[in-house]
C-alpha cells in the first residue's frame, strides 16, 4: 500500500451533512464540529473561509477546501460580514451529543435570495485511530483544490438524489465525500510541488520511486539499503545519496520512522500482540522491536499501548 493510501485509510466521512443554502448578504456559516479534518466544496456561489489564526481564503463555485481541525472556522460571504449585523448559521452535526435531526443531515435549505444562491457539500471527517495524525501532519491548515464545473454538477446531482431517497443515503454521501476527499487529497499534492511532503516527493522519483513502493508494499521484509537500492536499479552509493538529498534523511532512518509509526497505530487500534507487531513492521523478535520503539518514541511499547488506552 503506497503512503496517501495508507494516511487516507485511517480517516472516513461520517454523518455528512448535504447543505443546499440560497442565503442573501450578509451571511456567514460556523463550523463548530471538531473534526479533524472538514471538507467544503462549493457548487454554486462562494464566499471567504475564515480561520482561527487570521487566514482568509477566497473559495468560488468550483472550488473544495478541505480544513484541518479541530478549531471551528467560519465560511462569510465577505470579510467585513462578521463586523456588521448578519444571519448566522452553523453546522454542529458532528460535535459529540449534540447530533443533528434525520431532517437536517437529508439537507439544510437556509435563506431566500435567489440572487444570492450558494450550493455546498459539506462533509466533516473522524478518525477512525491514530493514523489519522500523520495525515495531518502532511497537510497545511487549510488546502483549496479547483475543480471542473461538470464535477460539480454530477455531484449537487447525487447529492440531490441521496437527500431524497431515505434508504442508504447516508452512507451513499459519506462514501461520496469519501471519494471526493481522495481525489482532493491526491490533486492537491500533485500540484503542492516543493510544498508536498518528501515521502510524495520521493515516490514521483525515478530513482527513489520503485524502491519507496517496494518498501510500502512489504514493509516486514528485511530491507536494507543495497536491496532497495537493487529495486531502483541503482548503486547503493547513489541510492543512499539520492535519498538523503530529497527526503532529508537517510534510507534506514526512513524505514525506521515509518515502522515506527505503524507500530504506533496497531498498538493503539488493535489487539495483536507486540510480538506479532513487531514481526509486522519488520523486527525479527519483540525485544529488538521493542529497543528500537522506546529508542524513537521514548517509551516501551506496552507503556504506549496502555496510555493509549
Amino acid at each position: 500500500m503506497d503512503p496517501l493510501s495508507s494516511l487516507l485509510g485511517g480517516i472516513r466521512a461520517e454523518g455528512s451533512v448535504v447543505t443546499h443554502a440560497v442565503l442573501g448578504a450578509p451571511w456567514a456559516i460556523r463550523f463548530s464540529d471538531d473534526a479533524p479534518l472538514t471538507m467544503v466544496t462549493v457548487l454554486r456561489g462562494g464566499g471567504t473561509l475564515l480561520l482561527a489564526d487570521g487566514t482568509e481564503r477566497v473559495v468560488t463555485a468550483g472550488d473544495t477546501a478541505v480544513v484541518r481541525g479541530p478549531v471551528p472556522f467560519r465560511l462569510v460571504d465577505r470579510p467585513a460580514t462578521v463586523q456588521r449585523p448578519h444571519t448566522e448559521y452553523e453546522i454542529h452535526c458532528f460535535a459529540p451529543g449534540d447530533p443533528c435531526s434525520d431532517e437536517e443531515l437529508a439537507g439544510i435549505h437556509w435563506g431566500t435570495d435567489p440572487e444570492g444562491a450558494t450550493a455546498l457539500i459539506v462533509g466533516a471527517y473522524r478518525a477512525t485511530g491514530h493514523r489519522h495524525e500523520r495525515l495531518l501532519r502532511a497537510l497545511p491548515p487549510v488546502l483549496v483544490v479547483s475543480e471542473d464545473a461538470d464535477v460539480c454538477a454530477w455531484l449537487e446531482s447525487v447529492a440531490a438524489d441521496a437527500a431524497r431517497t431515505s434508504a442508504g443515503s447516508q452512507a451513499l454521501m459519506d462514501r461520496l465525500l469519501d471519494w471526493a476527499l481522495v481525489c482532493t487529497l491526491r490533486t492537491w499534492f500533485e500540484r503542492a510541488g516543493t510544498d508536498a511532503p518528501s515521502w510524495y516527493r520521493g515516490l514521483a522519483d525515478p530513482v527513489l520511486g520503485p524502491a519507496l513502493r517496494a518498501f510500502h508494499d512489504r514493509p516486514a521484509e528485511a530491507w536494507t539499503v543495497a536491496s532497495l537500492a537493487a529495486q531502483a536499479g541503482v548503486s547503493r552509493a547513489l541510492f543512499a545519496r539520492r535519498f538523503t538529498e530529497l527526503m532529508g534523511r537517510p534510507p534506514l532512518a526512513y524505514l525506521t520512522e515509518c515502522r515506527m509509526d505503524e507500530a504506533e497505530a496497531l498498538l493503539a487500534d488493535t489487539d495483536l500482540s507486540i510480538a506479532q507487531i513487531a514481526k509486522s513492521v519488520g523486527y525479527a523478535d519483540a525485544f529488538g522491536f521493542s529497543a528500537a520503539f522506546k529508542r524513537h518514541k521514548g517509551q516501551s511499547p506496552s507503556k504506549f499501548r496502555t496510555a493509549a488506552a
